[in-house]
């Protein structure tokens, strides 16, 4: 079935489904003017709009309708995740729909429905170290690596115990600035509130797809604004679009892309099919270790093949590239989730 950007492995009714997605979000899309005025900015991002997003039924897609969600399936949210990548929109959608997917799986309601309206922006605390893919259970712990942590409201924090909570008002945290113009947390241990069980492979594979997804999209509206120069700038009396050198490049990128939307698609329609485990966990590295790496691939040949303007600030294409530089290693880097993929799918050559 055609999606509205290639082909997607996608019954009639996901496709349907992800259309109406794509004109829901078509306003942040286009929006990077938005995301440009956002950044370094306390706290990086727009709650009024966040909370909209939560009105919208965005931060519940993948949640069960009996929890108050949507009830949707990864499809409709990489295709979310992906229009919100077009518009480098700094609403944390994404690690607040981990959130939202743990306290559905705990049965935590209350804070839950706060999240889901957009009332709360709830992020789960689940890293003390860089390169890991391993939740971190000791409730001793520094945890660190927490996106857009300085407009948290709540900090969830997984322990042996169970699913945690602890009010970011009375949190013992740390912000620093993001190459993007974000920001990301370190939140030093105290006593935690529990909220119940969760189990946090699956929902963070989840999330690492979603980003992967948010990636996609901002390579390919980086590609399309790079088109459009290299088809009306001149040189020589001549659009540079027709050098044959550049055109090179120019499906080295494209060639890119396709290769990720065909991981990010496939892995999303396998999950809604029924696809659990290593499986699962398999489509999810492969998808993001592509997307990961091709990302920055994709981002550096835009701001060359933009020429002099690409390496300005001013001009959008570099700010595509800032995201992929801080979003590549969220939820996994492309070196960890290649060995996960390798281990998970040991007669598989390439991820």
């Amino acid at each position: 079935m055609s999606s509205a950007a290639g082909i997607a492995p996608y019954s009639d009714d996901q496709a349907e489904s992800a259309r109406m997605i794509r004109d829901s979000a078509a306003g942040y899309a286009t929006d990077v003017a938005r995301a440009r005025a956002l950044r370094f900015t306390n706290p990086g991002f727009s709650k009024d709009t966040f909370r909209e997003m939560g009105e919208l039924g965005w931060i519940g897609l993948a949640v069960p309708e009996a929890a108050g969600g949507s009830g949707l399936g990864m499809v409709e949210l990489v295709t979310l995740s992906e229009e919100l990548g077009r518009g480098l929109a700094p609403e944390p959608v994404i690690p607040a729909t981990l959130s939202a997917l743990l306290l559905a799986e705990a049965g935590e309601t209350e804070l839950l429905g706060q999240l889901l309206a957009g009332e709360a922006v709830v992020l789960t605390a689940w890293q003390d170290r860089a390169a890991t893919l391993k939740p971190c259970l000791d409730a001793a712990a520094t945890r660190r690596f927490i996106p857009m942590a300085a407009g948290a409201t709540h900090f969830l924090v997984p322990t042996e115990a169970g699913l945690t909570v602890v009010e970011a008002a009375g949190a013992d945290l740390v912000t620093e600035p993001t190459n993007d113009g974000g920001n990301l947390g370190t939140l030093r241990p105290k006593t935690y509130q529990s909220v119940g069980q969760a189990t946090l492979g699956p929902a963070l594979d989840k999330a690492a797809l979603a980003t992967a997804a948010y990636l996609l999209g901002g390579m390919e509206a980086a590609f399309a604004m790079t088109l459009a120069y290299l088809n009306t700038r001149q040189q020589f009396g001549r659009i540079i679009g027709t050098f044959q050198a550049l055109q090179h490049k120019a499906v080295d990128v494209k060639v890119q892309i396709a290769l990720t939307r065909a991981a990010v698609e496939q892995a999303a329609a396998a999950l809604d099919a029924g696809t659990t485990g290593d499986a699962a966990s398999a489509l999810v590295s492969r998808a993001k270790a592509r997307a990961s790496e091709a990302s920055m691939i994709v981002g550096q040949m835009c701001v060359q093949l933009s020429g002099g303007i690409g390496y300005t600030d001013d001009y959008d294409v570099g700010l595509y590239l800032r995201k992929a530089m801080t979003l590549a290693p969220l939820f996994g880097g492309a070196a960890l989730h290649r060995a996960r993929f390798v281990q998970l799918s040991p007669e598989t050559e390439d991820a």
